[in-house]
């Protein structure tokens, strides 16, 4: 990292998209950027050295979903999952016991028309 960098307490893109353990390899973290599937606070970003911070929000569409993350922190190396899963928080996600609240699940009025018949 860059001396730069670490004073200003960014990281490269590709580097922590690896240690959030986002993608398998740095590699495959560079070609995602490269290949414009990544925004960083609304805006594509097209090169991998970009650098990122806690507070950014990224948006990446990988194997047709699209994850929004709030990056929370830096890591060094890339370490466990369970580690790697401190380094971001999603807010779309479900809670953890895997319920959804009934207030989020909305029914399509003609479903609910047909199930009332």
């Amino acid at each position: 990292m860059a001396a730069s960098d670490e004073a200003s307490g960014r990281q490269r893109l590709d580097k922590w998209l690896w240690f959030a353990r986002v993608v398998k390899t740095r590699e495959d973290a560079a070609s995602l950027v490269g290949s414009g599937h990544v925004r960083l606070n609304g805006q594509k970003i097209l090169k991998p050295g970009h650098g990122v911070r806690p507070g950014d929000v990224l948006t990446i569409v990988l194997n047709a979903r699209v994850r929004v993350l709030h990056i929370e922190a830096m890591a060094e190396r890339r370490g466990p999952a369970e580690k790697a899963r401190l380094l971001y928080r999603e807010p779309n996600m479900s809670p953890p016991d895997g319920k959804t609240p009934e207030k989020m699940v909305q029914t399509p009025p003609e479903i609910a028309r047909k199930r009332s018949v």
